[in-house]
């Protein structure tokens, strides 16, 4: 662009919001207004990024006048409503909710693995996946380039945060409830203890794990689960490839993890999946567990980059590698992905980025 494009960041006081107008302080300083939007109860508030107080304003078709690149970071339904309306006043939409993920007009892109997806948009919007998918898929794109991705077996273990900010304040209601106890000690202590404080979360999530992340759907798969296994496929242009996928709530804030069985096309090694793995843009290798050294997400938590450790040929197939990875789902899994689109998006040549609908 022939100049610095403006942005708004729609839904800038929510959790993910909040890490974004950090990481747009951190970034190379690229954009020219920043425009904050949020609900009507919010506006009037201050919030700084890049060093200045800038004030929130209502979400209105007013507020979306003048914008280049608007990211959402909102409810369903919200972006649904409303990512249209700032895509037709000429903006390029980049939207992290699940409204737009399975349409074949809207990209589905992570910068490291499928950047060229972003460039054709027919209806003005870019999809950002869901933060498990993106707390692994980077670190898989890179291994699938090399070797060739066939099957795909995965295990979550998300932070509360993938909930909000509700799930954040359940887990330390809970917590306080629970330390300084014999508690878990009992069938069913825990429960009792919690009453009906569970918050978004079915079963309590203190001294717990939780094998349910979503809503119900067909034969008693989740609704996160199913977006782990179509957005692994359409991000790796895969739209076969086996996937089986169970996503389990954890007691931890911030930063997902997963276990990782992966099948290649041919036989792999430990030392070639490794090599690449401390090359790919976006991943850090930390592999040394006979010293302790790998990833949990006490460490992982506000980092940007997918960390990777326990890297292991299967036992019984030599196609096979075993990973566990951890990333922040607020940063690479929301906040950074969107930003990284949108740089990608304010980059792109004048013709491409017109400022009527594509």
């Amino acid at each position: 662009m022939t100049r610095r494009p403006a942005l708004a960041v729609v839904g800038a006081t929510g959790a993910v919001g909040t890490v974004l107008l950090t990481i747009l302080s951190q970034r190379a300083d690229i954009w020219g207004e920043i425009r904050l939007i949020a609900s009507p109860r919010s506006a009037g508030r201050k919030l700084t990024v890049r060093g200045e107080e800038v004030e929130v304003v209502a979400l209105t078709e007013d507020a979306l006048d003048g914008v280049d690149i608007a990211l959402f970071d909102v409810p369903d339904e919200v972006a649904a409503r409303w990512a249209p309306v700032a895509a037709a006043k000429g903006a390029v939409v980049v939207d992290n909710s699940a409204a737009f993920r399975t349409d074949p007009d809207v990209p589905l892109v992570v910068p490291e693995v499928n950047a060229h997806a972003a460039r054709r948009r027919p209806r003005g919007i870019v999809s950002s996946p869901h933060c498990t998918t993106l707390s692994m898929i980077v670190a898989l794109g890179a291994l699938h380039a090399e070797f060739g991705l066939r099957e795909l077996v995965v295990s979550s273990y998300q932070a509360v945060s993938g909930a909000g900010r509700a799930g954040v304040e359940t887990l330390r209601r809970q917590l306080a409830l629970v330390v300084g106890t014999e508690l878990g000690t009992c069938p069913g202590d825990v429960r009792r203890a919690v009453g009906d404080d569970t918050g978004p979360f079915p079963e309590p999530v203190a001294l717990n794990v939780v094998p349910w992340t979503g809503t119900l759907c067909e034969d008693g798969w989740s609704s996160e689960e199913m977006a782990l296994r179509n957005e692994t496929r359409r991000i790796l242009g895969l739209p076969r490839l086996p996937v089986a996928v169970t996503c389990v709530r954890v007691p931890v804030i911030t930063a997902h993890s997963l276990t990782v069985h992966a099948c290649f096309e041919g036989e792999v090694t430990v030392d070639r999946a490794q090599e690449i793995l401390a090359t790919a843009p976006g991943v850090v290798l930390y592999d040394d567990p006979a010293a302790g050294g790998f990833p949990t997400p006490a460490d992982v938590v506000g980092t940007d980059p997918t960390w990777v450790g326990r890297v292991r040929r299967a036992l019984d197939d030599p196609t096979a590698l075993e990973l566990f990875v951890c990333g922040d789902n607020l940063r690479k899994g929301a906040a950074l992905n969107l930003v990284q689109i949108a740089e990608l998006v304010a980059g792109e040549e004048p013709s491409a980025m017109p400022r009527t609908t594509l």
